[in-house]
């Protein structure tokens, strides 16, 4: 990246920015797809974890010098086009002129990466979420740990613009590393890419470590069907109620014994019913004194035939 034949004139940033809309706008009128960096006021990055990329890249001393400029070109908006794929990062910066930058990461070590799906696997509050690409703040604190995490080293990392300047790191490689932590706060998955590791590896690593619960749900946690009701607006089906002490229903008495029960009751009806038979009432008991009484010494005279 030397250049001998002295330094370009220089271009205010609202002249960048200018041409860097025309350039954008050529590119789009002659097919090309742009991921550009729009130009923003304030934190590069507001995430946690582009934060990270962020602090990430300051600890790289040897490129403190050319690191402030590239803040600055990020933000006014001069990376027109940022491609991340697999290991390597393709994107193109308005400067005097138009340049090109491009950036190589080494793959993770495998060691290490199994080091964090393994630290990983205990941070996975929900599987489902991982599942659909929400990673938790436990499981991104992790991966972007200093050292230890994913974020690549400076010995991990090479890149080379197509601008004149001779250092290692010139401003447009700044603020193409700074559109990565600015990209990172939409789309954290991308790092997985950048260091060619499969996220699908912290989903199997979890489920490994899964066990089913053998707790049951307490009843107090349990919503009645009434109340399911009221707050789903749902007409619910009468469903039996499970049969405890408080609502068991008395046990029936044996056939045998109903039966036995029922003969006595019977035999005690019939008994009653011939007493009240058998002993005449005390008016019949007069009428037939009164019947059968004759006056003393006259015999009764005979009617006689008419």
């Amino acid at each position: 990246m030397g250049y001998f034949g002295g330094w370009p004139p220089y271009v205010s940033a609202a002249e960048r920015r200018e041409k860097a809309e025309e350039a954008a706008a050529k590119a789009k009128k002659s097919g090309a797809t742009l991921t550009s960096i729009a130009p923003f006021r304030g934190a590069i990055a507001k995430t946690f974890w582009g934060k990270a990329w962020c602090d990430n890249l300051e600890r790289y001393s040897d490129y403190a010098s050319r690191l402030p400029r590239g803040r600055t070109y990020v933000r006014n908006g001069s990376v027109i086009d940022l491609q991340i794929t697999p290991g390597e990062v393709r994107a193109q910066v308005m400067g005097s002129s138009l340049y090109t930058v491009t950036a190589s990461v080494t793959q993770v070590p495998e060691k290490q990466w199994k080091t964090i799906c393994a630290d990983c696997s205990g941070s996975i509050a929900s599987l489902v979420e991982l599942l659909q690409g929400k990673l938790s703040n436990a499981v991104m604190e992790r991966i972007c740990k200093p050292g230890s995490g994913l974020f690549p080293s400076p010995k991990e990392i090479s890149f080379e613009c197509s601008c004149p300047d001779w250092a290692g790191m010139c401003k447009h490689v700044a603020a193409v590393l700074y559109g990565i932590g600015a990209r990172l706060d939409q789309q954290p998955d991308i790092i997985f890419s950048l260091r060619r590791v499969d996220a699908k590896d912290l989903v199997q690593q979890a489920q490994a470590g899964l066990q089913p619960s053998s707790k049951r749900v307490a009843p107090a946690k349990v919503l009645d069907d009434a109340l399911l009701a009221d707050v789903f607006g749902l007409e619910m089906a009468d469903v039996p109620k499970p049969v405890t002490k408080a609502n068991a229903a008395p046990q029936k008495a044996p056939l045998a014994a109903k039966t036995a029960v029922a003969k006595k009751a019977a035999t005690r009806k019939v008994a009653a019913t011939e007493t009240r038979v058998k002993k005449p009432s005390p008016a019949m008991s007069k009428t037939a004194s009164v019947a059968v009484k004759r006056p003393r010494g006259r015999p009764a005279k005979e009617k006689k035939p008419v």
